[in-house]
């Protein structure tokens, strides 16, 4: 529930969703214009094609010039084995074998090159020759919306319990969205309870077109536009057994981002990269599948165009890159639904993929102010004093937290009686002074106390919410509290339940949002106390790259049984589905916007809840790594992300934790947290130096928080993102496609960190425009704003889209501003509580025609259902012919009397001689020749029209 219900948005449905029904097109007459138009069958052998169905006949047969891949005829026994090392596909996916088992497969098998640590390492030694059978495409008809098919298999893999016949149906539902299924004709197979945008009819002009191959069955996508192959799933057999399914394609190009929760660069490696996916409690290392799996990627396309690909599957997977380029699913489980996205633009390609998962939540402002956390904090009078120590030292604080200290006996839904007996106190003090406050909440329920003892465990026992084992036994497994069960959140009892115990608990403890972790879910124990059953879901016949090895591995039995599913199934949604619950908890405890930070996650999770990049390491490594983290959960329509400042897990110093608090500014969400057996890291620990470098940092963040709240709300109603990677911005410019070192909010602002140890200068990408330093920028009509930057700094930079050095001492964080482009500010406080109050400013960055643009949305704060009530200010701002005015597009109370102070255009080029506000002309402007910056104190109102003009 955000600011506004859009028609776009999506929700998990509890029972699972049916597909929809779709009728056959009426007449053959419109079937065959429909072929004609978007469909072409491709055969793999050209010179001996088969007839295929009637209506494939109707479409236009494509010669071999046109094929994607050409290869003979699938026989028996490996007779073509020259495939090219970088274009061969894995025959032992699910372990190393032998020459002799890999022949008798019917697989070529050739040693890699010498330098290679064994067959499991780069290239396959044993991979499927091109003949190798495959499925076979009958029965093609047209329907309403697209095609359906038959597919048939006549030869059984080496995997058990294949599924000899599959139904294709192929939705072309808009012109930029193109979506199949593979799926069992015979037998409900477990699907993602995921609600996906209805559809009522086929679009009519698609950027797109479908080819099918017949034999060995395949799906070609092109783009309509240069017939670039998008997808390609011929390169390779298709299979699709009980608990082993593999669908590959070729790439494009090697540039692909996704397939999240990982530690690495934006870009992913096609250099034989193996990318599981599966949910895990996890310290971040380079290699292993961590807290979060999201299966979608995004390919950018020589050009500057994009396409991206999402198959809608939860269960365990290896996502394999491998560099001719090309890119394998292996999932254990499910179906095969796919998602195409022609884009074409970047940007485009991630709006049409929130378009299906659901645009995210409007947070509510307070969220995107600081927030202070430690595990340590071991009483109220700990936390006060760390509150008051934050004020004394003049730094900003909305959030204070607090880690497992506050429970008794480690057990949610109660606070102890030792250090946290005034609690509730506490927390109402915290509102007095214009802050909130956010607690720990692990899933994990504490199963040991006698009966009567502790009603979350008594009530969800009596209400049947725990997950069960294989036998329906409750499953006990061990966490902070030692023995626990796990609350089952797809039952809509346990939401129920859940959000009893969330009311109950915030009728004590006032509470204004959840911090949940531990929900991948975390288990100290390998599946339950007892362990696990030995049968086919917990050593399944594939088992991707877990770190652990087993599926069982820090979780609970995948046979452990919920009410949609099996665990085996539903794992990868733990997360997700314990952050809807947390989500409507809040909303019905509170009734404002919900705020819910989860450390486990899937896709759809920024509708509900945002996401910290959980247990980092305080080291510069983990620091520069943060950046592409921060992108690509924006990518994935997660905006309200961030990493623990300065690092949680070791102690940071000084130095990494100024540049860490400098580059934290700029995360989406904001918060310093660490460990209990780590030194303390708080802003007011290090020295004066630091800490005024670490005070700019923040003021920066509290001036820009109009613009921060403008872009979520963007986010929120239009599916764009907060923090983005230059490509999404700058496409056509290859330079950009690999930055993962410098992030832009939005359009207009590009942050440029320092990233490494003992550095004074920093050098960035700066794409070709216009690029005002906002260290040049005088600001202090706004209060207290640092100053402007004691040395000469360079005002502006022309860039021709070049690589620039830039100075960077340890109170600098590089921020400029692109020209075009118009930004709101506003005077920074402690809370922003106190900054919404304050008087705001303008700063208008001249693009080289001497235009800009820009806009502020502003609301209460934390109401739901804005948009819907009219509860808003929408302005937009123009410059143009030495003018700024302002577009009302939307007046509400809230935002109509704010009051604008100061209008800083920048990029004038001549001294103006008079400057008139409202016609009234400004005695008082400032003008430098040398930066080039027009400075014009004003006195109005941000809901009312006004004109500034000079001359």
């Amino acid at each position: 529930m955000g600011i506004g219900q859009l028609p776009c948005s999506r929700h998990l449905a509890w029972p699972l969703l049916g597909t929809c029904a779709f009728t056959l097109l009426a007449t053959a007459a419109l079937m065959a214009h429909v072929l004609q138009r978007d469909f072409t069958v491709v055969p793999r052998e050209w010179s001996g094609l088969s007839r295929g169905p009637e209506e494939a006949n109707q479409a236009r047969i494509r010669g071999p010039q046109h094929a994607p891949e050409s290869h003979s005829r699938p026989g028996p026994v490996p007779t073509q084995c020259d495939v090219p090392p970088n274009s061969r596909f894995d025959c032992a996916p699910e372990a190393a074998i032998t020459q002799e088992q890999c022949e008798a497969r019917g697989c070529c098998y050739i040693p890699a090159q010498h330098g290679l640590q064994g067959p499991r390492m780069g290239q396959p030694w044993c991979f499927f020759p091109p003949s190798y059978p495959s499925y076979r495409l009958e029965n093609l008809t047209a329907t309403q919306m697209g095609y359906t098919a038959t597919l048939t298999r006549a030869t059984p893999t080496f995997f058990p319990k294949d599924i000899l016949t599959l139904r294709l149906e192929v939705l072309m539902e808009t012109e930029s969205r193109l979506h199949f299924t593979i799926k069992d004709p015979a037998n409900k197979r477990y699907e993602v309870p995921l609600e996906t945008p209805p559809v009522h009819g086929q679009t009519l002009a698609p950027l797109y077109s479908v080819e099918f191959s017949q034999e060995p069955f395949g799906v070609v996508v092109r783009r309509k536009l240069d017939g670039r192959v998008l997808l390609n799933t011929t390169v390779a057999p298709l299979f699709f057994t009980d608990q082993f399914l593999q669908l590959s394609t070729t790439l494009p190009t090697p540039y692909v981002v996704g397939l999240a929760e990982h530690l690495s660069p934006l870009m992913l490696s096609t250099n034989w990269t193996k990318i599981t996916l599966w949910n895990r409690d996890m310290a971040p290392e380079p290699g292993v599948n961590l807290y979060g799996s999201h299966p979608f990627y995004l390919v950018l396309e020589d050009g500057g165009s994009a396409h991206g690909v999402f198959l809608l599957n939860s269960n365990a997977m290896d996502v394999v890159l491998q560099p001719s380029p090309a890119l394998s699913w292996r999932t254990t489980g499910g179906i095969l639904d796919v998602y195409v996205f022609l884009g074409p633009e970047p940007k485009s390609v991630v709006q049409q993929y929130l378009a299906v998962v659901g645009y995210p939540s409007m947070p509510p402002y307070w969220g995107l102010g600081f927030h202070l956390c430690r595990w340590g904090y071991s009483s109220t009078a700990i936390v006060r004093q760390v509150v008051e120590n934050m004020t004394r030292a003049g730094f900003p604080l909305d959030v204070q937290w607090n880690d497992l200290d506050y429970m008794d006996a480690r057990r949610d839904f109660t606070f102890n009686k030792d250090g946290f007996e005034d609690f509730p106190a506490m927390v109402q003090e915290l509102h007095q002074g214009g802050r909130h406050y956010v607690m720990l909440v692990d899933p994990a329920i504490s199963s040991t106390g006698p009966a009567g003892s502790y009603r979350p465990y008594d009530e969800g026992l009596r209400r049947g919410v725990f997950i069960i084992n294989a036998t329906g036994q409750l499953l006990i497994g061990k966490v902070w509290p030692g023995a626990s069960a796990f609350p089952d959140f797809t039952s809509p009892e346990t939401q129920s339940w859940w959000q009893d115990m969330v009311a109950e608990f915030h009728s004590q403890v006032p509470f204004d949002g959840m911090w949940i972790d531990m929900n991948e879910p975390s288990n100290f124990v390998k599946g339950s106390e007892v362990g696990c059953p030995d049968n086919e879901l917990e050593n399944p016949p594939y088992v991707p790259g877990v770190a652990g090895g087993t599926l069982r591995a820090a979780t609970i039995c995948a046979s452990s049984r919920q009410y949609l599913s099996t665990h085996y199934n539903l794992h990868n949604l733990y997360g997700l589905t314990e952050a809807i619950a947390s989500h409507r908890a809040l909303v019905m405890a509170r009734g404002t916007r919900p705020f819910v930070i989860s450390r486990s996650t899937f896709a759809s999770h920024g509708r509900y809840a945002g996401h910290w990049t959980g247990d980092v390491w305080s080291s510069w490594e983990q620091l520069a790594l943060s950046v592409p983290a921060t992108l690509v959960f924006n990518l994935l329509g997660v905006p309200l992300v961030g990493a623990d400042i300065c690092g949680f897990l070791g102690n940071t110093s000084e130095e990494l934790c100024v540049r860490w608090t400098q580059l934290g500014a700029f995360y989406p969400f904001m918060r310093n947290h660490n460990s209990l057996d780590s030194l303390p890291q708080e802003p007011y620990r290090f020295s004066a130096t630091a800490q005024e470098a670490m005070r700019e940092a923040f003021a920066l963040r509290y001036a820009l928080l109009p613009h921060l709240y403008t872009l979520f709300q963007r986010a929120h109603v239009s599916g764009e993102t907060v923090a983005r990677p230059l490509f999404l911005e700058f496409p056509q410019d290859p330079h950009t496609w690999t930055v993962d070192r410098q992030l832009l909010w939005g359009e207009a602002l590009l942050i440029t960190p320092v990233l490494e140890a003992g550095k004074t200068e920093v050098t960035g990408y700066l794409p070709a425009g216009t690029w005002y330093n906002l260290q040049t920028v005088p600001m202090d009509a706004l209060g207290s704003l640092p100053p402007p930057y004691p040395t000469p700094l360079k005002s502006v930079i022309h860039s021709q889209g070049q690589w620039v050095t830039l100075p960077a001492p340890l109170d600098t964080i590089n921020l400029h501003l692109r020209g075009g482009y118009i930004i709101p500010l506003q005077g920074p406080s402690l809370t922003t509580t106190e900054s919404r109050k304050q008087p705001m400013a303008l700063v208008v960055a001249l693009s080289s025609s001497g235009e800009a643009q820009g806009e502020l949305f502003w609301d209460d704060g934390e109401s739901l259902g804005v948009l819907e009530h009219g509860a808003y200010t929408l302005v937009i701002f123009l410059a143009k012919n030495n003018t700024v005015v302002n577009k009302l597009v939307h007046v509400a109370s809230e935002g109509a009397g704010l009051q604008l102070r100061k209008v800083t255009v920048l990029g004038v080029a001549t001294a103006p001689q008079q400057v008139l506000s409202n016609g009234v002309p400004v005695s008082n402007f400032t003008y430098s020749p040398d930066t080039k910056i027009l400075d014009i104190p004003v006195s109005l109102v941000m809901g009312e029209q006004f004109l500034i003009s000079w001359s």
